[in-house]
Parts: structure tokens; C-alpha cells; sequence
């Protein structure tokens, strides 16, 4: 059975990343790790206490838990592991906590699986909170992902 909310025509903004990814002149500032089969990048949406949050995403289009092939699901799980490693290390944060939505009832917004991956500090609230109004700028995430680059590679 599928679960599919996806609109006809819909143009998947991590599909575009990761078509991006393979022509260095359009790379996304935010991305963190590019791999055959997943994709880690500064969201560009952030909440108030928890700038810099990843997010981390199968290379193949697939929209929610339920039909994620178990290869691209398990290299999912194996990035969002060492991104939270990277993040521990290089945010100076006091944890880490991820999150996976699915549908709209469960907070799913963008119809490609993907996983947060946020730095969490003692009394952030990040539960409590929404996210802030707009989107972070290509600038702004930069710096996120050079860290977590770096973080990657020790």
C-alpha cells in the first residue's frame, strides 16, 4: 500500500540538492555529506535555541518510512549516527536529538524522507518551540556545515 501525499508535478527540494551536489559550480552551502546513497545539509529552517540543525536524507525520492528501501534507509541511519557525532563534537552542544516525520498529521511538510538531526542545550525548549518565521540564507548555514565538514573527516 502507499502512503503517498505528494502533489503531481512536485518538485522535490532534496531531490534538487542532491542533483546539485554533482555540479560543483550549484552546490548548496549547507551541504554537509554527499554519498551515493544519502545526503546530510543544514536545514534552512531553524528554531529559536538550535541554529545549525541537519537534516539528513536518502539519495533515492522516497517519501516517508513506510516504502524506504532497507539500503538507503540503513545509510540514513549509518550518516544521521556520524552527523550527530560531528555535531557533538563541533557545536560545543550538550546532546543531540533526532526526529522523522511522516504525513502530514505527523508533521511531515516536504514529501521526501528525511531526518532531523538537532543540537540540543540544556533549557532550549526545542519542544516547546516552533520554528522561526522564513527561511536562513545560503550564508547563514555555511559556517554550520563547515564545521560538521570538518567534524566528518577527523
Amino acid at each position: 500500500m502507499t502512503y503517498s501525499h505528494e502533489p503531481l508535478g512536485y518538485d522535490c527540494p532534496f531531490c534538487r540538492v542532491i542533483r546539485e551536489s554533482a555540479e560543483p559550480a550549484t552546490v548548496d552551502p549547507g551541504l554537509v555529506s554527499a554519498r551515493s546513497d544519502a545526503v546530510a545539509l543544514i536545514s534552512n529552517r531553524w528554531w529559536p535555541n538550535n541554529p545549525g540543525h541537519a537534516l539528513v536524507v536518502p539519495s533515492l525520492h522516497t517519501e516517508n518510512l513506510y516504502e524506504i528501501p532497507a539500503r538507503f534507509g540503513h545509510a540514513v541511519h549509518d550518516l544521521v549516527q556520524q552527523v550527530a557525532v560531528a555535531m557533538r563534537d563541533s557545536y560545543a552542544c550538550d546532546g543531540v536529538s533526532t526526529r522523522q516525520h511522516n504525513e502530514p498529521a505527523g508533521g511531515q511538510d516536504v514529501w521526501h524522507f528525511y531526518v532531523h538531526v538537532f543540537p540540543r542545550y540544556a533549557g532550549d525548549h526545542l519542544y516547546s518551540t516552533s520554528p522561526l518565521p522564513g527561511f536562513v540564507s545560503a550564508e547563514e548555514r555555511r559556517p554550520y556545515a563547515d564545521r560538521l565538514k570538518a567534524a566528518l573527516v577527523r
